[in-house]
């Protein structure tokens, strides 16, 4: 697929350990804005590692990435810190403070825009406060705004992550295994919630998932990795048994997640 678009890669590398192992290896392809691109794979076939080196939480080896025709690879890491408040990111265990209340976790989103001496001190604008309230009310939490983080289920916490990814207002939201340690009827709610926010903000989701139903339920465009190698792009629909079998192994049986 021809390498432009609102999210470009191109030729991107990513080598570990002197050499030794290969994560990701002369990866292009490029999204457009809107797409619900979903990256699927075996557990360690590069898609975490894919999500990181777009927004550079992982440093790429070699290769580029470019969102809105900036080369994020290429910038120092001042500008680097601007260019994330665009690209939210959602973690597979959700990365909160676990002591802190729902609603500090909500603000730390906003940390991007804020001078670093106030974030360290707290203090964030009533702007701020209103915008991470109604961030919660989206993902139906903003009764929990003032409960510790530790005291939400698994879901919960998830539907958190999710709010503080807003606050970052994004044009990309990149979404690292989001319902992995979930049961099936959280894991389609998680994935409703990327859903609507996808179709009525027209924010770019960019997910790794690691079963092949919920690719095809949610994804607009999937993207297989295999060994940090793209092996399919293409849409749901065209990923048959022979597909799956080539992308998850010939022993591999589909689970699927009602």
């Amino acid at each position: 697929m021809e390498q432009s678009g609102h999210l470009a890669i191109k030729n991107l590398t990513k080598v570990y350990e002197r050499g030794q192992v290969v994560a990701l290896k002369d990866l292009s392809f490029s999204v457009k804005k809107g797409e619900f691109l979903v990256v699927i794979g075996l557990s360690g076939s590069g898609k975490s590692t894919l999500l990181r080196c777009i927004n550079r939480l992982i440093e790429p080896t070699s290769g580029s990435v470019s969102l809105d025709g900036v080369d994020v690879t290429s910038l120092p890491s001042s500008r680097m810190r601007r260019m994330r408040r665009g690209m939210g990111m959602v973690f597979q265990h959700f990365n909160l403070i676990s002591r802190s209340t729902v609603l500090t976790n909500v603000l730390t989103g906003r940390l991007g825009y804020t001078p670093v001496w106030k974030s360290m001190a707290g203090w964030f604008s009533k702007a701020d406060h209103e915008l991470a309230m109604k961030s919660l009310e989206r993902v139906g939490l903003e009764e929990k705004a003032y409960v510790r983080a530790d005291e939400l289920s698994g879901g919960q916490q998830q539907r958190v992550g999710i709010a503080r990814a807003l606050m970052q207002q994004p044009s990309l939201l990149l979404v690292d295994e989001p319902v992995s340690a979930l049961d099936p009827a959280t894991s389609n709610s998680i994935m409703q919630y990327f859903e609507e926010i996808n179709q009525s903000d027209d924010i770019t989701v960019l997910t790794s998932l690691h079963f092949l139903s919920l690719a095809r339920r949610y994804g607009t465009r999937i993207i297989a990795l295999k060994g940090g190698e793209l092996v399919f792009d293409g849409l749901p629909s065209d990923i048959d048994d022979s597909r799956f079998k080539e992308i998850y192994g010939e022993e591999a049986e589909e689970v699927e997640v009602r």
